[in-house]
């Protein structure tokens, strides 16, 4: 009998055994030659999961909000105005966090379930001198999928940076951030990346980088400041000891691990997969008579489900009920709508198999509450879906 239970939240995640052994190791020395020459590793391997190999990336000891707050702090001055474009929960903390730099923010939020229109985009940006706009590629709280590459290029069609948080979507949806001209792209650990919690990664571009160099007023986040950050990833990548703050030794020697298992992969193979079971779950949900959050299956999520709750359910019996069949779900996120949803997470290391897991028990935990389905239905509408694929 397995001794744990199954984790499918949005992130963490389940984590690759490799990855967790090469946590396990005895932790060394943050200027020792093979810890340098790994972190340095990490820094290159990085640019192959963004597709970014003009960008300069960054692996800092942190969350994915130190990471949005560390493309804030850098980019914003006193009075600069941004464009927040939100699906959800995490499109309003970047305004708050905005907020907190001396922006002059304005966000375009999107109804429930739906994504902003790019004439809604494109109007604004018109009428306003933006010096950027953010982008949620996906709301972990909602599961709405955002396509970056035309909002990208609106940005550069009227000479606004663009911020992509991709803390639930890089190495689990499609990324090409040199091509697609996306000036910074930002995520955490914890999720499609597959390491645990605790390190904020992002990769700003040439252009994101010329402005910084050319801010008028210093940084106001002495963590977050690139200018203590930048010569620590240079040196590190150039092999050479350096010191700022004391790097997530054992997280780092995880992460050259994950990053070099999603590289064999290879990253486009990786996304496909992704895609591919995300789209077939999605079968499996719907033969049950849940419905998704995202109005279309066209914007929803890869790396995660965001379900209504049938009518009649409770919310923390299923998820209790599906805790005795050893599978943890999240609840809902979303304040307006929190009671009414649940989130699965399907992102990383995720198998067919997993999904499986979770279907099945959904299934007995939908029929033990008294909701009315057919035994076996879902998992016939996944296996049928895979089959389609391949």
């Amino acid at each position: 009998m397995k001794g744990r239970k199954l984790l499918m939240i949005p992130g963490p995640i389940e984590f690759e055994p490799d990855v967790l052994q090469a946590m396990s190791i005895a932790t060394n020395s943050h200027v020792a030659p093979d810890f340098i020459e790994i972190f340095g590793k990490s820094l290159e391997l990085m640019r192959a999961v963004w597709k970014s190999p003009k960008g300069q990336p960054f692996i800092i000891s942190g969350t994915g909000t130190l990471a949005m707050d560390m493309a804030a702090a850098n980019l914003i001055e006193l009075g600069d105005r941004v464009l927040v474009i939100s699906t959800g929960y995490f499109g309003k903390r970047f305004k708050d966090i905005l907020d907190r730099y001396g922006a002059n923010t304005t966000i375009l939020e999107a109804p429930i379930g739906e994504v902003v229109s790019l004439d809604a985009i494109e109007k604004e940006l018109k009428q306003g001198q933006y010096k950027f706009l953010t982008i949620t590629h996906v709301d972990t709280s909602t599961g709405i999928l955002v396509d970056p590459k035309p909002i990208a290029h609106l940005a550069k069609k009227y000479n606004v940076l663009s911020i992509l948080d991709g803390v639930c979507s890089v190495a689990g949806e499609e990324l090409k951030q040199d091509e697609w001209e996306l000036d910074v792209v930002l995520t955490a650990s914890q999720k499609a990346i597959g390491v645990p919690p605790g390190l904020a990664l992002l990769m700003a571009s040439e252009k994101a980088m010329q402005v910084w160099e050319n801010r008028k007023t210093p940084v106001s986040n002495y963590y977050a400041d690139w200018n203590n950050w930048l010569p620590i990833m240079r040196a590190y990548e150039e092999r050479r000891p350096s010191y700022f703050g004391t790097p997530a030794v054992n997280l780092i020697v995880a992460l050259e691990t994950s990053l070099k298992i999603i590289c064999k992969e290879g990253i486009d193979q990786r996304v496909k997969r992704h895609q591919n079971l995300a789209k077939s779950f999605r079968a499996g949900i719907a033969s049950l008579n849940l419905e998704i959050l995202p109005k279309t299956n066209t914007i929803a999520a890869n790396t995660l489900s965001a379900v209504y709750y049938p009518e009649g359910i409770n919310g923390t019996s299923l998820s209790a009920t599906m805790v005795e069949s050893n599978v943890i779900i999240a609840g809902g996120l979303l304040p307006e709508i929190k009671p009414s949803y649940f989130r699965i997470g399907h992102m990383g290391s995720v198998s067919s198999n997993d999904l499986i897991a979770v279907l099945s028990a959904l299934e007995r935990a939908l029929i033990e509450l008294g909701h009315p389905i057919e035994s076996g239905k879902s998992l016939q509408a996944f296996q049928n879906g895979l089959l389609k694929i391949n």
